[in-house]
């Protein structure tokens, strides 16, 4: 992936791409954890859930 990502004119940067496609995948996590009940393993799920979001944008950011 380039630096910057062009659509329809606007210039993103493929940083923002990135972020974008964690917080999806993070919210498909979410849904899948919640219908398992497992967010009750967690002391603090918001704090789970924001580590996740970090370690989502990691890994696709070492992928790209």
């Amino acid at each position: 992936m380039t630096g910057v990502v062009d659509l329809d004119g606007v210039l993103v940067s493929a940083f923002v791409m990135r972020v974008i496609l964690a917080v999806f995948v993070l919210f498909v996590i979410r849904r899948l954890f919640a219908a398992l009940d497992l967010w009750r393993l967690c002391w603090n799920p918001p704090l789970a859930q924001f580590g996740l979001l970090v370690a989502l944008v990691g890994l696709f950011t070492l992928l790209s």
